[in-house]
């Protein structure tokens, strides 16, 4: 506790209002104290008022609650504080965050004060294998992936966020090339803006995103997740949620399988995702206990811009419909249907109509990085018709070849084992594919995938 009151003095100490010829009003801070500059300009500024008005009693430990009445106090100084001061005082307010509420103070409000800038980041070590898959065997198994993220409240209707991603650097490359970013260099994964028309319920986001995945984030997420770029409006009343855009993938994400050749290997031009556009369209509802249902549309085309060529394996439209119920506190479960209007597969080469993917998943717990200990456990269930998986990148833990003409099971758990420290392991099984590939040589590869990783947030 002492150290945490050293911070909140030192974050509080040059945004108060001071005044040179201040009154030292505690009678146990000397004058040639090391302190006693910092104690007056703190008393000055009405950030501390001591024991009884005259006491400062600096080996006395405080409560939490004395702390938060101090970090409040700094907050209503926010405006004097440099970046760092702010930061800190942001870090202050998440630890105090009870404790702030029930004094009344929103720690919301500090973070929509103008100028205001919050830096996170995230790091991941990943292992994934599959048998009979080099590119996912030895030390190709193994990936990492560094990103960092500054959000600035311009003003009170817009923000600016940027993001920097290392991309998923693979051992077995020795950090010269990824998946994606052929270069291996560190890219920019979000630079967009978004601005409120001065209602919370309303917001127009224009730029690039780090993760579009198409039926939104609470869907299963089965196609796509990956870098786009667009121009998004969306309207939110915390009962419903529309959402229309339009944009551009931006990665392949080294999910694409095989059309004629050997297991594992992309044919150039087939499902190639990066430059393939859309516009689309959700509309979601928000039902008791955090439970929601969505409708979404996709209609896809490449005129103009990169890899502009219409390819056999593009498709012309998607739509799909989730629901996601949470019963208790405890459990949840998720069902995702989605219908591609394609007719030629890139996974097989056959020909294809209308593919459909079923997905069901049931969860029980709720891994929360803030919370050590959390944990969560999940089975799930996948039934993909040939050709349904567009390609490219993919917001599933899956991969591989295993996204679609297939039938399969998933089980998994995630576990918190330190605040903002996570561990996860990822396991398919009963995996049965439907087709053969249309050459009746190459295909997919039926073995079973193997996935953990460790996810660490800052």
């Amino acid at each position: 506790m002492k150290a945490k009151v050293l911070a909140a003095l030192a974050a509080t100490m040059a945004v108060s209002a001071t005044c040179a010829f201040a009154a030292n009003p505690f009678v146990d801070v000397p004058t040639d104290s090391w302190a006693y500059k910092s104690v007056v300009e703190l008393a000055d500024a009405g950030v501390i008022q001591g024991v009884d008005g005259e006491y400062f009693q600096g080996q006395r430990n405080i409560t939490r609650y004395e702390a938060a009445e101090m970090v409040a106090k700094a907050m209503a100084h926010m405006d004097k504080a440099t970046v760092e001061q702010r930061a800190l005082i942001n870090k202050l307010a998440d630890e105090y965050a009870d404790e702030l509420n029930n004094l009344g103070v929103r720690v919301s409000n500090l973070e929509n004060k103008v100028g205001n800038i919050k830096f996170t980041g995230d790091a991941r070590l990943r292992y994934r294998y599959q048998h009979g898959n080099s590119t996912k065997e030895n030390d190709n198994s193994w990936d990492y992936r560094i990103r960092l993220r500054g959000q600035a409240q311009v003003n009170d209707r817009v923000t600016a966020t940027v993001g920097l991603s290392t991309d998923n650097q693979n051992f077995g490359h020795n950090g010269t090339t990824t998946d994606t970013n052929e270069d291996g260099d560190v890219y920019a994964d979000i630079i967009k803006v978004d601005y409120n028309f001065g209602s919370p319920n309303w917001n127009l986001s224009l730029g690039r995103d780090a993760a579009y995945f198409l039926g939104g984030a609470r869907s299963y997420a089965y196609q796509y997740g990956d870098t786009f770029d667009r121009a998004e409006l969306k309207y939110n009343n915390g009962k419903i949620a529309v959402t229309a855009g339009y944009g551009k993938f931006k990665e392949n994400a080294g999910n694409d399988f095989a059309v004629g050749t050997t297991k594992g290997m992309k044919v150039a031009g087939y499902d190639d995702m990066d430059g393939l556009k859309t516009g689309y369209g959700e509309i979601e509802a928000f039902f008791g206990n955090d439970s929601a249902a969505g409708v979404y549309y996709n209609q896809f085309s490449r005129a103009g811009g990169a890899n502009d060529t219409v390819v056999d394996a593009d498709a012309d439209n998607l739509w799909g419909a989730y629901a996601s119920i949470n019963l208790g506190s405890k459990w949840n479960i998720l069902a995702n249907y989605e219908s591609v209007d394609r007719d030629f597969s890139s996974t097989t080469g056959n020909a294809v109509s209308d593919p459909q993917v079923w997905i069901g998943k049931v969860t029980y717990g709720k891994a929360v990085m803030a919370q050590p200990k959390s944990w969560d456990i999940w089975v799930e269930y996948i039934d993909a018709e040939d050709g349904a998986f567009l390609g490219g990148s993919t917001g599933s833990w899956r991969n591989f070849g295993l996204m679609d003409n297939m039938t399969s099971w998933g089980v998994g758990i995630d576990y918190v084992f330190a605040k903002n420290a996570k561990f996860s392991v990822m396991q398919s099984f009963a995996t049965d594919v439907k087709d053969h590939a249309s050459d009746g040589v190459s295909g997919q590869n039926d073995e079973e995938i193997t996935r953990a990783e460790f996810n660490f947030a800052f």
